[in-house]
């Protein structure tokens, strides 16, 4: 029995068109078109599909995820038209041209789009973003699986399984999160043989002054904290139990004053050290809570930061499995599978659903500053079905127009 072409309803929506709207917002080609000059893809002569069109195709593939190929192409060429851009020369590709289309980008110019455009949005009156006059962020990874072919397979590889091997090759990412509107950025990603340290050694380069990063304990290593340290931020980061971490002075707060060591040889000799604040607590009546947990920070003096808020403010590291929950289960709905079949394409389209997450935060963050809500009330769910299909109040308003109160 043939396959039903997943599609979309007969006439594309004025929602279909916002959609596009949003994206082309949040991206402008003045932002597209220079990366692609960078990255030796913008098109020299006619194609069927000219690589900024294709760049959004990508973005806007993310949004529909159970929608064929050919199907978003149809409404994005219609929404480029809302938009005043001609489209004539641009025939429906099939799925053959659209994958051309594709490979001839490559992954590269939407990688350089997302580590330009993707940073923190919160700024001074962004509820839920700062502590003190610090903006939180915290740090964590992730897989996701893509399309069982072998040359996905092969470089990006699978784990395994209780018997046999898993149904699906998988990569890893690993990224930072604003915390306050749960903007994944500066994501890395690679095989999922390459572990979750690795990766977060490249993540950490997109820190910067005024931040602060929370941690898991998996995360905690000499070199790891001093290079996150030496990006200029703070840091809060769980440590396990069995971390030697004598206590050197004892502060007001309960806290102490630590140091760490790069080896046991180092620690001997008392060489290479850095200076922490060490806060350990318990969670009474909290039910399958551990007996102690332990956090290490970079904020030596116990004024600027008391060890009961730290306690408290490290407990929004939950946000980034919230955003991470968006990113795998809300934006791509059932399909829990990256469709791409060769690497390349399955990089272009993991960088594509970052873009696409980041717009729809990006609106929010939009509607929350103008009715004065925390980003992070708002239904994540509910924004993706706005920019879907739903917003009706939209059909006399020009895309240049401010978004309304989600």
């Amino acid at each position: 029995m043939a396959r039903t072409v997943a599609g979309l309803a007969k006439g594309t929506r004025i929602t279909d068109h916002i959609s596009l709207g949003m994206i082309a917002k949040t991206f402008p080609l003045e932002m597209i078109e220079p990366i692609l000059q960078h990255t030796g893809k913008a098109s020299q002569r006619h194609r069927l599909l000219p690589a900024q069109v294709v760049t959004y195709y990508v973005i806007a593939l993310a949004l529909y995820m159970e929608v064929s190929y050919a199907e978003v192409l149809r409404c994005l060429l219609e929404g480029l038209r809302w938009l005043g851009v001609r489209t004539d020369d641009y025939p429906l590709a099939g799925k053959s041209g659209i994958s051309q289309a594709r490979s001839r980008l490559g992954a590269e110019p939407l990688r350089k789009l997302y580590e330009q455009a993707v940073v923190p949005l919160a700024s001074g009156d962004t509820r839920a973003a700062y502590y003190r006059d610090w903006r939180v962020v915290s740090l964590d990874g992730s897989t996701l699986d893509v399309a069982d072919t072998p040359d996905n397979e092969r470089v990006f590889g699978r784990p395994g399984a209780a018997r046999g091997r898993s149904a699906y090759p998988q990569i890893r990412f690993v990224s930072l999160l604003e915390t306050g509107t749960r903007v994944l950025f500066g994501a890395r990603m690679d095989a999922y043989r390459v572990g979750e340290v690795s990766l977060a050694r490249q993540a950490v380069s997109a820190l910067g002054d005024g931040m602060l990063c929370l941690a898991d304990r998996n995360f905690f290593g000499f070199e790891l904290w001093s290079q996150a340290a030496g990006q200029g931020a703070e840091l809060v980061w769980r440590v396990k139990k069995s971390l030697s971490l004598p206590c050197l002075q004892r502060l007001a707060d309960g806290s102490y004053l630590s140091k760490i060591y790069p080896s046991t040889k180092h620690r001997r000799h008392d060489q290479g050290g850095r200076w922490v604040r060490v806060i350990e607590y318990t969670l009474e009546g909290v039910e399958g809570a551990e007996a102690l947990y332990r956090l290490l920070t970079t904020i030596l003096d116990e004024d600027l930061a008391p060890a009961v808020e730290l306690a408290a403010l490290y407990q929004e590291r939950w946000q980034i499995e919230t955003a991470l929950d968006e990113l795998k289960t809300h934006l791509r709905g059932r399909q829990i599978v990256l469709r791409s079949r060769t690497p390349e394409l399955v990089r272009q389209e993991f960088y594509g659903l970052l873009l696409a997450h980041f717009a729809v935060r990006k609106l929010m963050h939009e509607a929350a500053r103008r009715s004065g809500l925390d980003p992070g009330r708002l239904s994540f769910v509910h924004a993706v079905r706005v920019v879907r299909r739903k917003l009706l109040s939209y059909a006399a308003v020009p895309p240049s127009a401010p978004p309304a109160v989600l």
